[in-house]
């Protein structure tokens, strides 16, 4: 399971511009380019029969019983797996590689959100040229969609985060709140429990560039407008305001707790009740489940608010991919490991290991979809979270210097936060300074 938690290294993104500088000079990754080449999977099959050696960098937790699973069946491949530090960590030991030379791994796992910057500097094989393009209607169209970039394929979908909200179901019993279908509710449901008791707050946000984007997304914003080096960026578009119009009532009305994200305190908050929903991924059950096992039977799951109270909609929020490193020696045999690990028999050790999938077989499996949960009160969750899947709002497009921009947003919108004044001015700042950003970078970067 994987999804944008903290705010990225300075150290990690100064890397990650100065590859990304040398990438606008070979144009890759544009979206007007050619037609990717396309093959079938006789290479990928031959390298699989012949065996060797690869090298696969990962964090998921399911990883190290993946390679065992693999490496049982095809006992004549060696995968030799590194945990090369979560997500930017490994993005900055990955760049380094790449620049270097050499020491990069055969397969990387990449979230959906860094997937572009690598795709761009041309560092990672198009998967077309295997024959894997004819894969698509074995996933989401939102998670396909993060893997594709221009028209080529740069790995196959691991996981998925459509989000949905998460509720402590005993404390909006304590307080007669009903779960909110809109965001109008849900500001009403805020300010209802925190009058009643102080300590109590309906979430926890103090600022984070994954959720403020996948909220943005929800409401249907598209502030990035990315073609090739062209990129525009929009954060006044109506989706955008849409956002910020209920979460500055939040914000300002000092609604939120202050406790960190993913912190013992928060982790505590979720148990005893002081936070009382969370509008996240679809990953987050694994969550709850193995660190918050004082809200046992407390939790259940919705669809999120929308703004109309009509149709439903959603957003990603997280998730990740393998790719096939060019760097690579073998690159076939590589190819092969990233199919069984997301179109073979590496995906169910990864449900398992509590991640949730990109595959619409699994999605539509009744031994997922109705599995009851007893953590959720024996609620069918993946029902809420499946449907989910097939709500995200479709366009959605990520800058191809996103690991940068989320290493800067803490000196932008991260203020309006800390200081409880409107996120629009915050947005307004960040955007500015990633158009300076991109332009210094080599792209053609606009405004609006």
């Amino acid at each position: 399971m994987s999804r944008i938690r903290n705010h990225a290294k300075a150290a990690a993104a100064l890397v990650l511009a100065a590859a990304l500088a040398v990438g606008c000079s070979s144009g890759g990754g544009s979206s007007s380019a050619p037609a990717a080449a396309t093959g079938n999977q006789d290479s990928v099959d031959a390298a699989l029969k012949a065996g060797g050696e690869i090298t696969y960098w990962s964090w998921t937790p399911s990883a190290k019983d993946q390679v065992a699973a693999f490496q049982k069946e095809y006992p004549n491949v060696k995968v030799n797996y590194v945990n090369a530090g979560t997500n930017k960590d490994e993005y900055t030991k990955l760049q380094n590689a790449i620049k270097a030379g050499s020491g990069a791994p055969d397969v990387a796992q990449i979230e959906y959100y860094a997937l572009p910057q690598f795709a761009l500097t041309d560092s990672l094989a198009d998967l077309n040229s295997y024959g894997f393009g004819s894969f698509e209607k074995d996933y989401s169209a939102s998670t396909w969609a993060q893997v594709k970039n221009g028209n080529g394929l740069y790995g196959l979908p691991q996981d998925s985060g459509p989000m949905a909200l998460f509720y402590n179901k005993e404390v909006f019993a304590k307080y007669s709140i009903a779960v909110p279908k809109t965001w109008a509710e849900y500001v009403d449901a805020a300010k209802k429990l925190h009058a009643a008791d102080p300590t109590k707050y309906i979430t926890a946000d103090t600022g984070d560039a994954g959720f403020t984007l996948s909220m943005i997304w929800q409401a249907g914003g598209h502030p990035f407008a990315v073609d090739g080096r062209n990129v525009k960026i929009n954060f006044g578009d109506e989706g955008t305001k849409k956002w910020t119009s209920v979460w500055n009532q939040l914000v300002q009305g000092k609604l939120l707790s202050p406790i960190a994200g993913w912190s013992d305190d928060w982790f505590r908050a979720l148990g005893d009740g002081t936070i009382a929903t969370l509008p996240t991924g679809a990953w987050m059950p694994g969550n709850f489940i193995s660190s918050v096992t004082a809200g046992s039977g407390k939790w259940a799951v919705a669809p999120m608010p929308t703004y109309d109270g009509q149709k439903a909609v959603t957003a990603e929020n997280g998730g990740s991919t393998q790719s096939v490193v060019k760097q690579s020696k073998n690159p076939a045999l590589a190819a092969a490991f990233v199919r069984w690990l997301n179109h073979g028999g590496g995906v169910q050790p990864f449900i398992k290991s509590g991640g949730f999938p990109s595959t619409t077989a699994d999605l539509t499996s009744p031994a997922f979809v109705d599995e009851a949960m007893p953590y959720f009160g024996g609620q069918k969750v993946n029902q809420v979270l499946t449907q989910a899947s097939k709500d995200v709002a479709p366009g959605w497009s990520y800058l191809p210097y996103q690991t940068y921009a989320n290493s800067i947003y803490s000196d932008t919108v991260g203020k309006a936060y800390l200081a409880g004044t409107p996120l629009d001015a915050g947005l307004a700042a960040w955007q500015q300074a990633l158009v300076d950003y991109g332009n210094q970078q080599g792209f053609t970067v606009s405004a609006g």
